[in-house]
């Protein structure tokens, strides 16, 4: 899948940055171009999940799948870097395809299944599908594999969630990768656009999305009315 150019080391920006991204790219601006941040209880609680998920040092296996945390991730076709919740290593049949890899002291193959982990519920959005594709593909550049599905685990109905991840998702990745990178070398936050995600959104005060609107329309009629002006001298 030609989905983008390779970028340089240099050029990579955070894995997780693409669901802020997905989600509003006014509040991506604030984080990760004005580096402001503002916590609430839900941002915290995910803060503390977070924490007691990423242990480099805690893996182990279960029912012949082998699983580790804190696994790097880098994509030079996407320009992302990051670190996976979890990465499952399932073992495939002897007979099987050859789209697996292999693990130090274990004999055959394995397919890795990434597996992101949330506070809350399943969202009506595919932020967090986004993130775990992003993963995903990351993944598939390192080890020269296909995958399939992942898992989105969620903290308050503490179920896993399957994602597949098909044309249409992996398309999505790479446009959002694409206009990411774009939006960090022109350096400039977005104005805040319309919609009913500023209530869940901890950044709201900083933001002030009534403010930023207000001046867009302001500059709006203003640039309606020079026009105007000109074409009826």
């Amino acid at each position: 899948m030609n989905y983008c150019k390779n970028y340089t080391e240099e050029d990579l920006l955070p894995l997780s940055a693409i669901q802020h991204f997905a989600f509003c790219e006014r509040q991506w601006g604030l984080i990760h171009l004005e580096q402001q941040w503002q916590e609430n209880q839900k941002t915290a609680e995910g803060r503390v999940l977070h924490e007691k998920v990423h242990n480099p040092d805690y893996g182990g296996s279960r029912d012949g799948i082998f699983y580790t945390r804190s696994l790097p991730l880098k994509s030079f076709q996407l320009g992302l870097v990051g670190v996976a919740d979890m990465v499952e290593f399932h073992p495939l049949e002897a007979d099987a395809d050859q789209n697996g890899t292999a693990l130090p002291a274990r004999k055959g193959l394995y397919l890795p299944v990434p597996i992101e982990y949330k506070r809350g519920r399943p969202k009506k959005d595919d932020r967090d599908a986004v993130q775990l594709c992003a993963q995903a593909m990351s993944l598939e550049e390192m080890l020269g594999v296909t995958i399939d599905k992942g898992y989105l685990f969620y903290g308050q109905t503490r179920h896993r969630v399957e994602v597949l991840f098909d044309h249409k998702l992996r398309s999505r990745v790479a446009d959002l990768s694409m206009r990411m990178h774009k939006a960090y070398m022109e350096g400039k936050t977005p104005q805040a656009g319309k919609g009913v995600k500023c209530s869940l959104c901890s950044m709201e005060d900083l933001c002030m999305p009534q403010l930023t609107r207000q001046h867009k329309a302001v500059q709006e009629y203003i640039e309606q009315q020079l026009n105007e002006n000109n074409e009826h001298p």
